[in-house]
C-alpha cells in the first residue's frame, strides 16, 4: 500500500499514541480523518477551533495521553487561542493547521496570515511542513520536543489549505524515517545522592516544615511518594488549586489549597513555615501570593522533573530534578524519623475548623443556594472513580475549597485560566475516560462561551454531567463591580450582568436530559440522580450572585 501523508499521520496517533480520539473542525485533513475512521478511532466535530482544543486538552488531562487537535488555515488563529490553557497547565498536545503554499505568502492571499507568531506563545515548538518527505522528521521533533522537559503543545503547519499538499501525497523518502520518533526523556530518574542528603539535611533541621504539591504532581501520578514522605515526617500536604486530589483530601496531612485562591487559614500557616518543599509546582504568582509567601529567606526544596524549573520562581532553592515519584520515595528513605511537635496536628485543625465554620454559616438555607454549598455537595455526590473537570474564576475558588475529593480514584481538573474552558474539556475528558462519570462545574458566564457544544454533546452521546452554577452574572467581578458604583449613579449590571435563562430548558432544546435545581436540600440527589444516569445531562442551579470567599490572607 502506498504511503502518503494521511497514513503517516494516522500510523502515529493510532500505534505510537494509541489514542481513541481526535478533536477538529472542518476543512482540514480529511484524508487523514478517513484513515482514522478505517482503524476506528473517534473524529469529534466542534463547533468552534477553540472548542476543539479545549476538548484535546481535557481529553490529554484526564488520560495522560497525548491530545490532537486540528483546523484549516483560516481557523488556525481560534485554534492557537485554545492552546493557551494547556501551555500554562503543562499538557502534551498536538495541533496541525493547513496554511497555503510558499506561492501564496506574503500576497494578500485570501484568508492567510502567518501562523508562526499566532503558536509561538503558546506551544514549545511550532514547525512548517512543506513536503510529505519531511513530515516523519517534523513530526518526531515536534512529538519529542512536547514531551521532553515540562510536557506542554507544540504545533504543525501542513502545506495546503486543508493540509492536504502533504496528506495526499506519497512518500518518496528514506523508508528508514517512517520508525516512530523517539520519546524524549524528561530528567533523570533520581538526583545525585549528594543532592538528596542535603534536602534531608534540611528537612531534619526543620520545626515547621509544609510540602506544597502542583498540578505536575497530579500529571506524574506522584501520590504515593507523597503521602510517603508526609508521613514519615508528618509534614502537612499543601496543593495548589490544580494539585488538590494529588492525596485523597480525607488523607490525615492533607492541608487544602494555599495561594491566592486560598481559605484564610491557608497562606498564614504556609508564612510561618521555615521549609517549603514544592513538589511539580511552577512556583508562579498566584501559589505563591506575588512570591511574597512564602517570605523570602524561607528555606526551600524544589522537585520537579525538568531542571530548567528549579530556582524559576525563588531564588537559592535546593533544586532535585527527577521523577516525582521516585524522588519523593528516595527522600522518605532517607530520613530518619524524629517525634512530632505538633505542627501537623496545628494545620491540620486550622484547616478543619475553617471548612466546619464555613458550612455552619449555610445551615436552613432557604433562599438563593450559596454557591460554595453547591461545591461542597458535588464532593459528597461525586462517585469513588469521579472525574471534575471546573472552570477557572469562583468555579476554580469554590471547588478547591470546597469540593472534597476523599477517593483515591477520584480526580480534580481545572482551567489554568481561560473562562469558558471546563464545558468542552469536560466533553474531552469524558471521551477519554469512558469508564469513569465526569461532571463540569462552570459558571452561567463560562458556559455561554461554547453553549454550542450541547449539539456535540448530544451528536456523540458523550455522557458528562454539566453542572451551571446559575447566578446570572460573572460572579468573580460582581463585587468589584458594585464597589466601583457605591458613590455614582449608573447601570451596574451593563459591565457584569446577564439576563435570567433557564439552561435546563434549553438543554432539552438540543435533546438533552436536564435538571432545573432552587432549593439547598435538592442539590445531592438531583447530582447523584444525574451521575447515575450515564447520559449527557445538564443541572442547572440557581445561585446567589453575591455569594463572595473570603479573601486570602496576605502579608
Amino acid at each position: 500500500m502506498t504511503q502518503t501523508g494521511a497514513r503517516i499521520l494516522a500510523d502515529v496517533i493510532e500505534k505510537q499514541e494509541a489514542l481513541d480520539s481526535v478533536f477538529f473542525v472542518d476543512a482540514v485533513l480529511r484524508h487523514t480523518l478517513l484513515e482514522l475512521e478505517d482503524r476506528g478511532i473517534a473524529r469529534i466535530l466542534a463547533h468552534s477551533e477553540k472548542a476543539a482544543a479545549y476538548m484535546a486538552d481535557g481529553y490529554a488531562r484526564a488520560t495522560g495521553k497525548l491530545g490532537v487537535c486540528m483546523a484549516q488555515a483560516v481557523g488556525a488563529a481560534n485554534l492557537a487561542a485554545g492552546l493557551q490553557d494547556g501551555y500554562l497547565d503543562r499538557v502534551r498536545m498536538l495541533a496541525m493547521t493547513g496554511r497555503k503554499p510558499d506561492s501564496h505568502q506574503h500576497r494578500n492571499a485570501y484568508q492567510e496570515v502567518p501562523h508562526g507568531p499566532l503558536y509561538g506563545p503558546v506551544t514549545k515548538f511550532t514547525g512548517e511542513v512543506r513536503d510529505v518527505n519531511e513530515l516523519p522528521r517534523m513530526l518526531g521533533h515536534a512529538l519529542r520536543a512536547g514531551r521532553t522537559g515540562t510536557p506542554r503543545p507544540v504545533h504543525l503547519d501542513l502545506d495546503g489549505l486543508k493540509g492536504d499538499m502533504v496528506e495526499e501525497v506519497p512518500f518518496t523518502g528514506d523508508p528508514a524515517l517512517l520508525g516512530f520518533p523517539a520519546s524524549g526523556q524528561s530528567a533523570p530518574a533520581l538526583p545525585d545522592r549528594a543532592m538528596l542528603d542535603q534536602a534531608a539535611a534540611l528537612l531534619a533541621g526543620a520545626a515547621r516544615p509544609m510540602l506544597v504539591c502542583g498540578v505536575s504532581s497530579l500529571y506524574d501520578k506522584a501520590g504515593p511518594g507523597v503521602m510517603a514522605l508526609a508521613e514519615r515526617l508528618g509534614l502537612p500536604v499543601a496543593t495548589s488549586v490544580g494539585g488538590r486530589s494529588v492525596i485523597p483530601t480525607s488523607h490525615p496531612n492533607h492541608f487544602g489549597v494555599v495561594g491566592t485562591y486560598s481559605a484564610p487559614y491557608a497562606n498564614a500557616l504556609l508564612a510561618q513555615s521555615d521549609l517549603v518543599i514544592y513538589v511539580g509546582c511552577h512556583m508562579g504568582d498566584q501559589i505563591s501570593t506575588n512570591w511574597t509567601i512564602p517570605t523570602p529567606g524561607t528555606k526551600i526544596i524544589q522537585i520537579d522533573t525538568d531542571p530548567a524549573e528549579l530556582g524559576r520562581g525563588y531564588p537559592n532553592v535546593l533544586g532535585l530534578a527527577g521523577d516525582l515519584n521516585r524522588t519523593l520515595l528516595a527522600l522518605a528513605e532517607t530520613y530518619v524519623e524524629t517525634p512530632g511537635n505538633g505542627w501537623l496536628a496545628r494545620c491540620i485543625s486550622a484547616a478543619r475548623e475553617w471548612l466546619a465554620s464555613s458550612l455552619g454559616e449555610f445551615d436552613g438555607q432557604e433562599d438563593l443556594i450559596p454557591a460554595p454549598l453547591l461545591a461542597h455537595e458535588l464532593g459528597k455526590a461525586l462517585p469513588e472513580n469521579g472525574i471534575v473537570v471546573a472552570d477557572t474564576g469562583f468555579s476554580a475558588t469554590w471547588t478547591a475549597q470546597y469540593t472534597a475529593f476523599d477517593k483515591p480514584g477520584q480526580t480534580y481538573l481545572r482551567a489554568a485560566g481561560s473562562l469558558g474552558w471546563a464545558f468542552p474539556a469536560a466533553l474531552g475528558a469524558q471521551q477519554g475516560a469512558k469508564n469513569r462519570p465526569v461532571v463540569c462545574f462552570t459558571g452561567d458566564g463560562a458556559f455561554y462561551y461554547h453553549i454550542g457544544e450541547l449539539e456535540t454533546m448530544r451528536r456523540w452521546n458523550i455522557p458528562a454531567v454539566i453542572v451551571v452554577n446559575n447566578n446570572s452574572a460573572l460572579g468573580q467581578g460582581l463585587r468589584s463591580v458594585k464597589k466601583l458604583y457605591e458613590r455614582r449613579d449608573g447601570n451596574l449590571g451593563d459591565l457584569v450582568e446577564f439576563q435570567k435563562t433557564n439552561f435546563a430548558d434549553l438543554a432539552q432544546v438540543f435533546g438533552i436530559r436536564s435538571f432545573r435545581v432552587e432549593r439547598a436540600a435538592d442539590i445531592r440527589p438531583t447530582l447523584e440522580k444525574a451521575i447515575a444516569l450515564r447520559e449527557p445531562v445538564v443541572v442547572d442551579v440557581v445561585t446567589d450572585p453575591d455569594s463572595n470567599p473570603e479573601p486570602a490572607w496576605s502579608l
